[in-house]
This record gives structure tokens, sequence and C-alpha cells, in this order.
């Protein structure tokens, strides 16, 4: 077992406590203790930070390039063929990368670090290829949300194909990139589709979500993907709503302006109790995703509520002074909380 200092201090005092009260004997505590291997530097995070780094300096390198008129210019005149023979070209590159990633991932399943990174790269090799097939088959009607859904499909496929986790994100990210162009067009990009605006469709698609990750439980392959979906559709769901209670079911700032408390009163309750909602979940079924979206979203609607209702009417240095004991009184709670359970040292005389 391979892990940090501070982790393997805890676990070896808990070892040490448990063979005091007799729950293991010596020879166990040994055995265990000896398993223990103490790290002083997470190789891990380093490699995971490293790649995205990595990921990162390849894309402001290729947005450096393309800011230069000189280089642009280049690529331009090396860069000139048709767009049917760029698609080919990168369709061919982004096979390769999810190739390759699904054979690394084969031979060396422990570099999920750098596998995963092969499979980003190969995620926007597809976003280039279907903005090249928009490209070729533009007919100027600006009906590009097909665009968002077919991405969302090949990303959806492939992610339960291969399967992974990440490109399957980025399927349900393309989803509800599609829900909100598709509605806009066909609404003739008006505030409303059957009288909801943004923020209400996107209540109701993570909804959706939430339906489909529980749906995941009776299929096998979908298993794997059932965290995934329902952080996705907890994601969508406490965020429009928390702009839902502020902005309510308005689309312009004019209607905003001359609606009252009173009739965002409703949203910004609905979103209490969603959030109360999902802290009952997490403690009835143990469940600690739904546990952290409830209380982090209560925090959020206790303190949008707080600047919405006293920032014009109090004074500021009162303002901020309650606003610090609030976060005062969070911090020692949570430092109270996160002791609970860890050997206390008496204070040295």
């Amino acid at each position: 077992m391979h892990i940090p200092p501070q982790k393997a201090k805890f676990l070896r005092s808990a070892l040490k406590e448990w063979e005091a009260e007799g729950r293991i004997s010596d020879q166990q505590r040994q055995e265990l203790e000896s398993s223990i291997q103490v790290v002083f530097f997470d190789w891990q995070k380093l490699a995971r930070y490293a790649f995205w780094f990595a990921i990162a300096s390849t894309i402001i390198s290729v947005s450096a390039v393309l800011s230069d008129r000189w280089l642009m210019a280049m690529i331009q005149k090396l860069f000139s063929a048709p767009d049917t023979v760029k698609l080919i070209f990168s369709t061919l590159v982004t096979v390769f990368l999810y190739n390759r990633g699904l054979k690394r991932r084969r031979l060396y399943p422990h570099k999920r670090f750098s596998n995963e990174a092969l499979f980003f790269l190969g995620v926007l090799g597809t976003a280039l290829c279907v903005a090249l097939l928009g490209k070729i088959l533009d007919d100027g009607s600006g009906h590009f949300s097909i665009l968002l859904l077919l991405a969302s499909l090949i990303y959806g496929g492939l992610g339960l194909w291969f399967p992974s986790t990440l490109v399957w994100v980025f399927g349900l990210l393309s989803l509800g990139g599609w829900l909100g162009a598709e509605t806009g067009y066909l609404s003739g990009w008006g505030a409303y589709y059957l009288g909801m605006n943004y923020p209400l469709r996107f209540t109701l698609f993570g909804l959706v979500l939430l339906a489909l990750s529980g749906l995941f439980n009776r299929w096998p392959r979908g298993r794997a993907f059932i965290h995934s979906t329902r952080a996705m559709g907890l994601l969508y769901f406490f965020i429009s709503l928390w702009m839902m209670s502020i902005f309510g079911n308005y689309g312009d700032i004019g209607h905003w302006n001359k609606a009252g408390h009173d009739e965002l009163a409703l949203w910004s309750v609905l979103f209490g109790a969603a959030a109360l909602a999902a802290i009952y979940h997490g403690i009835r079924y143990q469940d600690p995703m739904t546990r952290g979206f409830g209380i982090v979203f209560l925090g959020i609607n206790l303190y949008t509520r707080f600047f919405e209702y006293f920032w014009d009417s109090m004074h500021k240095a009162l303002f901020f002074a309650l606003l610090a004991a609030s976060f005062w009184y969070l911090g020692t709670h949570a430092e109270r909380l996160w002791n609970l359970g860890r050997p206390q040292k008496a204070p040295s005389s």
C-alpha cells in the first residue's frame, strides 16, 4: 500500500489503537504495518497534472501558431487542400488517437492518465471532424445544432463501446449544447421555448439525466456510467435551479426588473427544498454524491438570498462582518468534523 506520510501516520495510530482494544493481535498489527509503504512524493498527482499541462500547452501552442500571421500564411499555403481532404486527414488522426489509447490501456492499464490524455486528444479531434463536416454541408440555414447532436451521438457511442467515462461525459456535454441550440433555433432564438426559458429547460434536462443514471442500474454495461451520469445530471439540475432562483422563468431584463421578490421566492424555496431532498437522500442511502451536492447548493442558496435581500438595505461594514462571521462558523465547524475520530495529542508542558 503506497500512501503519503500523513495517511500512514493515521493508519499506524489506528492499528495501535485496535491492538490496545484487543481487536487485532500484535502479530497482525506488525503484518499490516509492514504492508504500509510511505511515499514522500505523490507521483500520481504529478502524472495527472503533467498530462493536463501537456494538453493545455499543446492547445496554447496551436493557438500561438494560428495567431502568427506569417505562420498562418504558411499553413494556408501548405494546407490549402479542400475541406473534404482535411476531413479525411483529421478523421484518420482521430481514429489513430482513439486506437492508440485503447491499445495502451490494454497493455498498460496502470497508466491511466496517459491513456485518458490520448482519449482527450481524440475528443478534440472528433470535434474538429464534426466542425469540418458542418463546413462542408453548410447550406446557410444556421441549423448548427445538428452538429452538436452528431457529436453527442459519436461521443456517447464511443464512450459506451470503449468504455471511457471521459468520452461519455463529453457526450453529455454535447447533448446539453444540442438542447440549448436546438430549442433556440426552433424558437427563432427567442428567450422562450414551450413557455420555458433556458434555465428551466436545463433544469428538466438534469432530471432526465438523473432518470437515465437510474436506468443504467438495469443494464450491466451501463453501470460503469452511473456515477458520471448522475454527477452531470445533478450539476445541470442544481446550477439551472440556482439561476431560476435568481431570474425566475423570465427571458429579458425588463420583465425581470418588474418582478418582485415574492414572485421569485417560490423558485428559491424550490431550490432549497431540492437541496434538502438531496441531503436526505445522501444520508438515508449513504450516497456521498447527493449529500455533497445538497450541502454545497444549500449553502449557495442561503448566501445568494443573503446577497439578494441585504446588499442594498444593509450597511456594507455590517454586511461583510456578518459574511465573515458565517464563514468563520463554517470553517470551525468543518475543522471540528475533520478532527472527529482523529487521535488528539495532549499539549506539551
